[in-house]
């Protein structure tokens, strides 16, 4: 597995070999717990504010849209790791079924049935998604907010009128990655290449955005196959931009790789540290395995990285994520 650069955790005053008390420094400073009241489901999605929504209609110019989604079929990248599969896609009813007289005066019809894990492309994690030291979103008891019926408390239909208003791409891939604006694996992206990709694309990241990370990586696996998308090394956020994510107060965070934080973790024999803290702690969505080459291309062209998004999930009464086919519309 290709290391990963610890650099920025060392410069934040992390010790690499010590991701638990790297996390409990980082909960101490950013925690939103109590923010929005003892019984908030909603977490960062309160700042998708009626007004917010408003300001990303203001971005819409041309009415081009831009599907965000991955294809959901067989030929996906997921490889079975935490009983993570494929979708599985069959037909019930096909095109024969009106010449084999199943219906009546000539009508025919069509019926099909999948069955897939609900993170296996893309899709949100939700509140539920996540916990730190047996503790969910707002301080709850993560035993008593998911069980075997589901999240009960914070499943993912609490969100589903929330997710629209205004998107902004950092194209991390193009500004700081090669001539085919990709970053390598394992690289780690920090709060100040963040800032940096925003001044160099002139668009400001205001409170309350749905922001969308393009790393270059899916990009990759278009040429070269899946490879270790699921799971393996990866660009992606560094640990140490979970202030940048506190103190911006965006509303949501998409990239287009399978974990949004870089892989492996920076810290020794750690496994998502960054989700530890960002959403039982943050509160904040997580969006994974996006599609943005298109969006990127066309944002690349005229100059403009902000658009009106619509992401909303399914309602899946008490689920801990979701499908989504998010919609930009520029």
């Amino acid at each position: 597995m290709t290391s990963t650069d610890t650099s920025a955790v060392v410069a934040a005053g992390y010790d690499p070999a010590k991701p638990e008390e790297a996390v409990a420094a980082a909960v101490a400073r950013v925690s939103r717990w109590g923010r929005w009241g003892a019984d908030d489901v909603l977490g960062s999605l309160n700042l998708l504010t009626p007004a917010k929504r408003l300001e990303g209609a203001a971005c819409v110019r041309t009415g081009t849209t831009f599907s965000l989604s991955q294809a959901f079929d067989m030929d996906g990248p997921q490889s079975g790791w935490r009983r993570r599969t494929n979708p599985v896609h069959t037909m019930l009813d096909t095109g024969r079924e009106a010449l084999d007289g199943v219906f009546p005066h000539g009508i025919g019809g069509a019926d099909d049935v999948i069955a897939m894990p609900l993170q296996c492309s893309t899709q949100w994690d939700g509140l539920g998604h996540i916990f730190d030291h047996g503790k969910a979103w707002n301080g709850r008891e993560a035993a008593d907010v998911v069980t075997s019926g589901g999240d009960a408390v914070t499943g993912i239909e609490t969100a589903a009128a929330h997710l629209a208003g205004r998107g902004v791409l950092l194209d991390a891939g193009r500004v700081l990655g090669d001539d085919r604006g990709e970053l390598p694996d394992s690289y780690p992206i920090t709060a100040e290449e963040l800032d940096e990709i925003a001044r160099v694309q002139g668009v400001e990241v205001r409170p309350g955005d749905i922001v969308c990370v393009r790393t270059g990586q899916y990009a990759r696996t278009r040429r070269e196959g899946w490879g270790g998308y699921a799971g393996g090394p990866a660009p992606g956020l560094s640990f140490t931009t979970l202030d940048w994510l506190h103190d911006s107060d965006v509303a949501a965070i998409a990239t287009d790789t399978w974990g949004v934080e870089v892989r492996p973790n920076e810290f020794e024999v750690a496994f998502q540290p960054l989700h530890q803290v960002a959403i039982p702690h943050l509160g904040l969505f997580l969006g994974e395995m996006w599609d943005l080459d298109g969006l990127a291309a066309h944002c690349a062209a005229d100059g403009r990285y902000d658009f009106f998004l619509t992401a909303a999930p399914l309602r899946i009464t008490g689920a801990v994520g979701s499908p989504v086919n998010p919609i930009a519309v520029r």
